[in-house]
């Protein structure tokens, strides 16, 4: 079967340039998750803003989300989720925030919002943005890239979702 690029089970794309943020600066994680799902709210991504980033901000308080080599990883399943979205903030150069990582704050950051009932999606997502994120050569595209439509783009190509 063939690989259907960056797609989800609705067909549509994870992430589009509109829902990424260059130069970002944000006082504390929640301010960054808010600036991003700002950004997927104004594309129809989330119905209620606010219900949304308190599920982000209660996920937050479960467990840190950051990861390893400077990145953040804030995420939620919520009812006010349209379709699987991911908002990317890429740091101004010498900022960073907190998520908690051990290898200290992040400079990548990545929200993900998915439906409340795509638990198996989310899972997905998460797992192969990690594997994707793993690789040093891949956060340093995403850091360097200094264009939305270059980021949107390597988001999406590394979520490949085959067709069952």
């Amino acid at each position: 079967m063939e690989p259907v690029l960056s797609l989800n089970e609705q067909g549509a794309v994870l992430t589009v340039p509109e829902m990424v943020i260059l130069q970002m600066e944000a006082t504390d994680r929640l301010d960054a998750s808010a600036q991003l799902a700002r950004r997927m709210y104004e594309q129809g991504r989330i119905r209620n803003l606010e219900v949304f980033l308190e599920q982000v901000s209660a996920r937050e308080h479960q467990m840190a989300t950051g990861l390893p080599g400077g990145i953040g990883m804030p995420h939620a399943r919520s009812e006010e989720v349209v379709q699987t979205s991911i908002a990317v903030g890429i740091t101004r150069y010498g900022h960073s925030i907190d998520f908690g990582a051990s290898d200290g704050p992040a400079t990548v950051i990545l929200l993900i919002g998915t439906p409340a009932g795509a638990f198996s999606e989310h899972l997905e997502v998460l797992a192969t943005l990690a594997r994707s994120l793993f690789r040093p050569s891949f956060r340093e595209s995403l850091r360097r890239a200094n264009d939305a439509e270059v980021i949107s783009e390597l988001i999406n190509s590394s979520l490949v979702f085959f067709d069952h």
